[in-house]
């Protein structure tokens, strides 16, 4: 199916799975990725950028990458806080079974590939990272932060990358004007043509 997008539930396509090479917190590793996801022949420069520039994630409690894909945010997340519980979370199903495989492969427990629905609605997140998927469209897009941002606990923060010109400017903007009331947002880094932007929950009273 030539309209097959790497936020379609189920791809069309046959299933064509290849091998990358990668570097994950500071190690190599040989990882399976196929058709039918986002960027499947490398890490995307955008997380690269994410990657580079977000903190080391807090490590106990529930960790969420939002728009997992095949996993390099999840992953990375899960061998830097073994202790913390990641949930990876994407609507195309090939890219939740390709982190299940990667998952398996690099012998790791914590981390738990679902579907938006299968995330319990009483999980609260230490942190969110997520190189969200911008050609969803605004629409889709404010819906998928306005559901997931106010499931962080009140002090902890998001870390989210977009690039400049797909409208980095334009959601920062929407962000504060939309949820200013209970977070900060503020420009952390600029990079390769990408902005990485924090969300601090505010503190509860």
């Amino acid at each position: 199916m030539a309209s097959d997008h790497y936020f379609t539930g189920v791809p069309g396509t046959e299933l064509k799975l290849r091998t990358v090479s990668v570097r994950l917190s500071g190690q190599d590793y040989e990882l399976t990725t196929s058709n039918g996801i986002f960027s499947p022949d490398r890490i995307d420069p955008g997380t690269q950028v994410l990657l580079a520039n977000a903190p080391t994630p807090p490590q106990t409690g529930n960790l969420l990458d939002l728009g997992c894909g095949w996993g390099p945010i999840s992953l990375t997340l899960a061998l830097e806080a073994p202790d913390a519980h990641v949930w990876a979370v994407d609507v195309n199903e090939r890219a939740l079974d390709l982190l299940r495989m990667n998952t398996e492969k690099l012998g790791l427990t914590n981390i738990t590939a679902a579907q938006p629905d299968q995330v319990p609605d009483d999980v609260r997140f230490q942190t969110i990272w997520s190189n969200p998927p911008i050609r969803v469209g605004k629409t889709e897009l404010h819906a998928m932060l306005e559901r997931w941002l106010p499931r962080l606990e009140p002090g902890s923060d998001a870390w989210l990358v977009v690039q400049r010109n797909l409208g980095s400017d334009s959601l920062h903007r929407w962000l504060q004007e939309t949820m200013g009331d209970d977070f900060e947002f503020t420009k952390e880094t600029i990079s390769k043509g990408y902005r990485v932007l924090r969300a601090l929950r505010a503190e509860t009273n």
